[in-house]
Order: C-alpha cells, then sequence, then structure tokens
C-alpha cells in the first residue's frame, strides 16, 4: 500500500524501453510491405515469457501437491481446489470476464459493426451488474468510475491514421506521412516522451491525490487534442508551420505526455483495489474491464467515422467531418464525462489503501472465529456484511 505509484512507475519505464526497440523496426517493415514478418516477430515475442516463467525465474512462492486443498492437474501444473471453493464466485466471474474481449473481439470482426456495438454494451452491463453483485459497494463504486474513464475518451485513431498517411491521390494536401516517419520515428519520440512523463510524474504528481492527478490529466490530455485539430484545418501550415516539425513538437510530445500521466495514477487505483490473497486475479479482473472499456471506445469511434459519411482510403478522400469529431469526442465528452466520474473515486493519497479489506470482511473464509479483544464478540457472532455469502 505505501508504495503507490511507484512500482507503477518503474513498471512504465521497462516497457517504454521494449516499445522504442520495436519502433525501430515496425515502420520500415511496413513501408517495405513485409507485414508477415511482424507477425511472425510478433509471436516469438509473445511465446517469449513462457521460457523465464518454466524456469521459476520469477521469484514467488512455490506451491506443492501436499498443501491442503492442492490438486495436481498434471506434471506442472496445480489448482488450489481450496481457495476456489471457498471463493467460487469471484473465480467464475473473473474467468468468464476475461473471455468478454476475445470474443468481442471476434464478433465486431466477423459480423456487422452494430451488433458489435449492441454485444459491447451488453456485455458491460453483464461486467457492472456482476461487479455489483459479487464485490463490496466500495469496489463496484471505483470500477464503475475506471470504466467511465475509459469510456469516455472515444478514440477517433483509425481516421487520424489514414488522415496522416493518406497518398497524394486520396489527399493532395495532406500531410502524407511515410510509415517510417508515423510510427518509427514518431513513436520513438513518444517513447522518449513517456519516459520523461514517468519521471515527471513520480517527481511531481505521485504526492497528489487520485482525484486531482486524473482531472489534470483528463483536462490536458483533451486539450492536447487540437495539436490535431490544428494539422487538420491546415492552419499550421498557413502561418508556415511545416506538417512533420508540428505534429513532432505538438502530438509526439503532449499526447504521448498527456497519456502516460493519465494511465499512471488508473493503473495504481486497478492494482490497489486488489483485496489480500486474490491480489493477481482480482487485478486482472480490473484490468481486463479497463481493456475491454478500450475496445470499446476504439468501436465506438471507429462507428462514428463510418457513420459521418468520411471517405478515408481510395481516390478523393473526404476528412470534411474529422475536425467536429475531434473537438466533441476527443475534447469535449472527456471532459463532461471523465471529471464528474472521478467523483466514483476515493479522494485519498496514492500512498493510502482504497478500500479497507478487513473492514469489509468479504475475503475472510466464512468459517473462521477470530475473537475481537476491543469488542468482545466473535466474528461469527457480528453482523457479516459480506455480499458473497448471500451469493453461495
Amino acid at each position: 500500500p505505501e508504495s503507490g505509484s511507484s512500482i507503477i512507475s518503474y513498471k512504465f519505464v521497462w516497457s517504454l524501453l521494449g516499445m522504442m526497440i520495436t519502433q525501430t523496426y515496425v515502420g520500415p517493415l511496413c513501408d517495405a510491405g513485409y507485414f508477415h514478418v511482424l507477425f511472425w516477430i510478433a509471436l516469438v515475442l509473445l511465446l517469449a515469457p513462457f521460457y523465464p516463467t518454466w524456469r521459476g525465474w520469477i521469484p514467488e512462492k512455490k506451491r506443492t501437491a501436499e498443501e491442503a486443498g492442492m490438486m495436481k492437474l498434471c506434471p506442472g501444473i496445480m489448482f488450489d481446489k481450496g481457495k476456489f471453493q471457498k471463493k467460487k464466485i469471484p473465480f467464475i466471474a473473473i474467468a468468464l470476464s476475461g473471455l468478454s474481449a476475445p470474443l468481442m473481439a471476434a464478433v465486431s470482426t466477423y459480423s456487422d459493426l452494430k451488433i458489435g456495438l449492441v454485444c459491447s454494451g451488453f456485455v458491460l452491463v453483464a461486467l457492472a451488474a456482476t461487479t455489483y453483485a459479487v464485490f463490496p459497494r466500495k469496489f463496484f463504486r471505483i470500477t464503475l468510475g475506471l470504466m467511465l474513464l475509459v469510456l469516455c475518451r472515444i478514440r477517433m485513431t483509425s481516421g487520424l491514421s489514414y488522415f496522416y498517411t493518406a497518398n497524394e491521390k486520396c489527399l493532395p494536401d495532406g500531410p502524407q506521412f511515410s510509415y517510417t516517419f508515423y510510427i518509427t520515428l514518431t513513436g520513438i519520440v513518444g517513447s522518449v516522451i513517456h519516459l520523461v512523463a514517468v519521471m515527471l510524474y513520480q517527481t511531481f504528481m505521485s504526492s497528489w491525490k487520485y482525484r486531482p492527478a486524473l482531472i489534470f490529466s483528463m483536462v490536458v490530455g483533451s486539450l492536447a487534442t487540437i495539436v490535431d485539430w490544428i494539422i487538420i484545418m491546415r492552419w499550421n501550415v498557413a502561418i508556415g508551420i511545416p506538417d512533420k516539425v508540428f505534429f513532432l513538437l505538438g502530438n509526439a510530445t503532449f499526447e504521448n505526455l498527456t497519456n502516460i500521466l493519465h494511465a499512471i495514477p488508473m493503473s495504481a487505483i486497478s492494482a490497489k483495489i486488489a483485496p489480500p490473497g486474490m491480489e493477481s486475479a482480482v487485478f486482472a479482473y480490473s484490468v481486463g474491464i479497463g481493456t475491454f472499456c478500450f475496445m470499446v471506445s476504439n468501436l465506438l469511434g471507429s462507428a462514428i467515422i463510418q457513420w459521418s459519411g468520411m471517405k478515408t482510403i481510395g481516390e478523393d478522400c473526404n476528412f470534411d467531418q474529422l475536425p467536429r469529431l475531434i473537438f466533441m469526442f476527443q475534447i469535449v465528452v472527456p471532459m463532461l464525462v471523465g471529471i464528474p466520474a472521478t467523483l466514483f473515486i476515493p479522494n485519498v493519497q496514492q500512498t493510502e489503501p482504497l478500500i479497507d479489506w478487513e473492514k469489509e470482511r468479504w475475503y475472510e473464509n466464512e468459517s473462521n472465529r477470530t475473537f475481537d479483544s476491543e469488542e468482545g464478540v466473535t466474528n461469527e457472532e457480528a453482523v457479516d456484511l459480506r455480499v458473497e455469502p448471500l451469493l453461495l
């Protein structure tokens, strides 16, 4: 609990270094048309963590089949049946929620966009209802706040990417960035800015309370989108600033800066609401919900671009609606929805716990009886405030 955002900042530093290395070859390979090579590289990197995990490089307590409640399913794989029986409902809910993102990715890819959005809405309601039923009310309110904070940032990424990389036939007066510039060069610059943002956050904002940190990052992030708006309107060209220079000094700097300033407290909140004894499972649950909300925001952004009538490929492309969409969905909506959503997050220091799990008593075994010396009663005699026994 006392770590606050420190461990999250440490994680971001290493992930950003890996991102910088990756971006050095993605752009050139895209310009050369070697997309299949990127697939095989991604596959190798995806499988890489299995080896250190299998060899036991992770410093964690090893479980044995002799422990109470442990079952050996096959060589190298064991199942904690005892803990599963005690917390059956949360584990089932967490497992099912993990399937939401890949299932919705399949639905949105192989079916109509409208069907994908409708299914996404049902899944969002189901995740919120499950959280309300299974976890404590404070956990539900924080999770609801995180969901709104992600969903309100509707992504116009696909429209912007097409605008910046459109060729001369599609958009004669457009920026016409190459993939090497748009992905590799700006990506490396963005990663350096990310590292600077991590240090700035840890130095200045790690002592802030959660709400001011989130509101600040939300407001600055929304205003940073004005850089895209200026380029789309071609105002930078009108005053003599080339697209690449303005993009590097604006988009690649401010948007990457604000993205990290927003991501660090969001990640810290997801980590700090996990109860003792179920840290990895509940952290995966909250991060999984955040990932699904991110997918929905991208899907919604793609739908808005499609329904706006923009033509993003081929010849004589039309991006006339893009400035209005950028202003509405990346500046106005995040402020109108995101700022009130921070009220669901407890306004405490980042080193303080968000949920008092001992007071909630949610994770205690119902059969355990511990004596409270101050109250003079056992837990069995006290009022059980947990939700799960009612569900079981």
